[in-house]
């Protein structure tokens, strides 16, 4: 079958154009596969990144029609199959079928799809993200493990530093600070790791400001385009629980904001809106500053009559707090 190859082209610091090529394929190609024809019977000019061929290595990573995937890992047949779905019904009637192929995000471009990755390297430095036994005694032999606690790192493990996860990242694109979803699953696999030394001071690292696990925004493309199925959101949100079994609401914003919420929720079966400003902003009358600052919101929502004068809990209060205990009865067994 005849496929329509669109390639954002670009050079550093310059605009992007769409180049198109017009192969014929067949469906189990691989995406790498077609690029490489394109190289070598076409353009030898264009650029791109490859090495293994079995999704291994990360190295062939780009957006395929929009989202960041292994250009050895996808299909031409699946690929078409997936994009058919999302397209018009115009675009569906076209005889030839297209796939458009551009760099990944969040990151500059070198030359057409191979971006500069020096941001994603540093964040990832940025985290420590090396088994620290420092304070232990050497011993005769190599750190052991048992099958349990080597189970918890095998699905972190799994990651191969493609970038699909920053590249996709909302919270990355807004704050250049945070660290990034690729990051903080390699974090997460230190903080599990038995023969690690330094869990305490990972996780204050971890809970600072916007950099570390409160940066994320919680919109799941991280999830949803990682080729290995390491979920970093996943790893995030552990990082979390661990940080807030150790946290009181009065440490931080963001810890008020996750424990207000489920006290809330327990009590009445959704947020009490009134409640919830004052004791997360205004840290339960502590923070003067913080409670100023409520005051024009307020102001407005009374002047508009929006602000709730009473708060009346949900129906089925009873189960929502029951489920919420089970889970963290639960958790606690687990810990």
């Amino acid at each position: 079958m005849e496929v329509l190859f669109k390639i954002i082209r670009q050079q550093q610091n310059s605009s992007a154009v769409v180049q198109t090529y017009l192969l014929e394929v067949d469906s189990g190609n691989t995406i790498l596969d077609c690029l490489n024809r394109i190289k070598w019977e076409k353009d030898g000019t264009l650029a791109f990144r490859k090495n293994c061929r079995n999704t291994i290595c990360g190295s062939c990573a780009m957006r395929i029609n929009g989202r960041s995937a292994l250009a050895c890992k996808e299909n031409v047949g699946s690929e078409l199959a997936r994009f058919s779905q999302i397209q018009s019904v115009e675009n569906q009637s076209n005889t030839i079928q297209e796939i458009t192929l551009a760099p990944l995000g969040n990151m500059p471009v070198i030359k057409d799809l191979v971006v500069e990755m020096s941001s994603f390297w540093n964040h990832l430095d940025a985290v420590a993200p090396y088994v620290s036994t420092a304070a232990r005694k050497v011993p005769e032999r190599e750190f052991l493990q048992t099958p349990l606690e080597r189970s918890l790192l095998d699905q972190s493990g799994n990651c191969i530093m493609c970038g699909a996860c920053y590249s996709e990242c909302n919270a990355r694109e807004v704050n250049s600070n945070f660290v990034g979803p690729h990051a903080l699953a390699k974090a997460y696999r230190m903080v599990a790791d038995s023969r690690d030394t330094q869990t305490e001071n990972r996780l204050e690292s971890y809970n600072e400001g916007t950099q570390g696990v409160w940066g994320c925004t919680r919109c799941f493309y991280c999830d949803s385009v990682c080729p290995m199925g390491v979920a970093p959101l996943e790893q995030i949100t552990k990082i979390k629980q661990d940080i807030l079994e150790r946290k009181q609401a009065k440490d931080s914003r963001s810890i008020r904001h996750r424990k207000v919420l489920v006290d809330l929720v327990k009590q009445g079966g959704w947020i009490d809106e009134r409640q919830f400003g004052l004791q997360v902003v205004g840290n339960y009358f502590r923070d003067l500053k913080g409670l100023l600052s409520l005051a024009p919101l307020g102001l407005r929502m009374i002047l508009r009559g929006k602000f709730p004068l009473s708060f009346e809990p949900s129906q089925g209060t009873q189960e929502v707090r029951s489920l919420i205990e089970s889970v963290q009865q639960k958790v606690e067994s687990k810990n």
